[in-house]
């Protein structure tokens, strides 16, 4: 029997809905999801396997423009995804009529691989928008096979899978079959409590952020840990401790009901804030937290 593997891609403009998709594939919560713009920081890998094939999803920060160091790294994670792709996932919403990057966009329009136009959160749309919309994006992207998806509601999402099975080249696997992810247990602390952050402070608060977790032990029964949520002043590091500690106690309980989901453990988890100024724009820190590979 013969065995397929390959790179699938996913790229497009913050918020479109990349994070869940890339979930809906996976069948596991492997990156962040939040209304906020920016919650994909990394290029992240889940992988997924089959008797007869191995699919690696690539998940990717939301196009923008940058503005200072971190955002000119993500951006270099998402220039990277055109480089090693098989298949290329273009992700729009409805309602969206452009790439926040031209540049990017002719790659798109010009690539010789072959490229999935998914049309996002079709379930917040009615018919004749939705016919509207697929006829603007054909045309603007003729060379790509366009689907209308609800990634949220799992609705087209197995047939666009299928159809990428069918299109990946033959292949031995690139990673162990029972591997889901390039990332460590430690990422996805980290990530874990990065997102709720991003759902609980408000303006600059959660882009100043980073968490870097120092101590991971486990146990059989029990994972133990400890995180640093590094920011940028020290009025942030106010902030986020909040009155008597409250602000940082819900964050370091909401983070640990995630994990043992996650993990399937008990978890004990410490937190700390710290001020590391300027980090955004500071090129050493940015390469000790994974940007600037």
């Amino acid at each position: 029997m013969s065995h397929k593997a390959g790179f699938v891609n996913i790229i497009g403009n913050p918020n479109v809905g990349k994070s869940t998709l890339m979930n809906a594939f996976v069948g596991e919560r492997l990156s962040i999801i939040t209304s906020k713009a920016q919650t994909t920081r990394h290029r992240i890998l889940g992988i997924v396997n089959g008797d007869d094939f191995q699919v690696i999803l690539s998940d990717t920060p939301g196009i923008i423009k940058p503005a200072y160091e971190l955002q000119e790294s993500m951006m270099g994670f998402v220039k990277s995804a055109f480089e090693d792709a098989d298949v290329l996932i273009y992700m729009v919403e409805i309602g969206e009529k452009e790439l926040k990057d031209e540049a990017f966009f002719n790659k798109i329009k010009n690539a010789k691989i072959p490229v999935f136009l998914l049309l996002n959160k079709i379930d917040q749309s009615n018919q004749e928008q939705l016919e509207e919309q697929v006829q603007f994006w054909s045309d603007k992207v003729p060379n790509a096979e366009l689907y209308p998806i609800s990634a949220l509601e799992n609705f087209n999402v197995r047939e666009v899978f299928d159809r990428i099975i069918e299109l990946l080249p033959e292949s031995p696997p690139f990673y162990p079959k029972d591997q889901l992810t390039d990332r460590p247990e430690r990422f996805f602390v980290n990530e874990a409590i990065r997102e709720k952050i991003l759902l609980h402070y408000k303006k600059e608060i959660p882009y100043a952020v980073e968490v870097e977790t120092e101590e991971f032990f486990e146990d059989e029964k029990i994972i133990r840990m400890r995180s640093v949520i590094m920011v940028e002043r020290d009025s942030q590091k106010g902030i986020i401790i909040g009155h008597k500690g409250s602000a940082l106690k819900r964050v370091g309980v909401e983070a640990r009901k995630e994990l043992e989901k996650f993990f399937g453990k008990q978890i004990y988890l410490e937190l700390y804030v710290k001020v590391n100024k300027n980090w955004r724009n500071n090129e050493r820190q940015l390469k000790r937290f994974g940007y600037n590979q």
